[in-house]
């Protein structure tokens, strides 16, 4: 399967869903990180640290993920057509099947425009006769991840096991030095690693598994069988 996970900013992905990410490279299917913008400016970072961590983040999560940016200005992200259509070509140059989006409530206004250009951009993606370069498609499922800047209790509709993957996840997620370690004293050093560890063992044990990722998904989803569903 053809899966593209959209990020407002690198590091988002991996936050929010990096042991689902290497859960998915390693069962074969192909995964693309999309950054919306590169993530800059910030206090210790720079566009040039800030690809070298995103590279190594994501091939700390597996071979043959890949990462595609989009060029949008980070804290300036507007739910334009112009974004939209940028989006969309690049939907029909990936053709994923799934994608992945931030969920829709959110403090930072990037990530809510990024979700709602995202949406938008699954629909001007199938369109005939369009200025969108490429051949028209239509990603079939969009599912909701949760990297909010809010404390609230997540709406999560299933959750994966990535038990298996957590510290796949957290290796990716120290990759991002530059976010979570430089400039901090020693007691806030790693602190979002270890409160993310903290919020995947809660959902993992909503499921009886040490640790999982919540997701949520306002269509319908359908499934083949029931050979993967966790009822342990």
């Amino acid at each position: 399967m053809r899966i593209a996970i959209i990020g407002p900013h690198p590091d988002d992905q991996e936050l929010a869903m990096g042991g689902t990410i290497a859960l998915l490279a390693r069962q074969g299917h192909e995964v693309t990180l999309v950054d919306m913008t590169d993530g800059e400016p910030t206090p210790f970072g720079s566009v040039e640290i800030r690809a070298r961590e995103s590279s190594a983040a994501a091939a700390a999560l597996g071979g043959g993920i890949k990462r595609v940016p989009v060029g949008l200005k980070n804290r300036e992200i507007v739910h334009t057509l112009d974004a939209r259509y940028r989006l969309a070509a690049i939907y029909r140059q990936l053709r994923p099947q799934l994608l992945f989006v931030p969920y829709p409530q959110d403090a930072h206004p990037d990530h809510l425009a990024v979700t709602r250009i995202a949406e938008d951009a699954r629909f001007d993606a199938k369109l005939t006769k369009s200025p969108i370069p490429g051949e028209p498609c239509y990603p079939r499922r969009i599912i909701h991840y949760f990297c909010s800047h809010l404390r609230f209790n997540f709406p999560a509709t299933f959750c994966i096991d990535i038990s298996t993957t957590m510290e796949t996840k957290r290796r990716a997620m120290e990759c991002y030095q530059s976010q979570f370690y430089l400039g901090r004293g020693p007691s806030e050093q790693g602190a979002i690693v270890r409160y993310l560890e903290t919020i995947n063992a809660y959902f993992g044990g909503t499921i009886n598994r040490p640790y999982a990722e919540p997701f949520a998904s306002t269509e319908m989803m359908g499934w083949a069988g029931l050979d993967q569903l966790v009822v342990e």
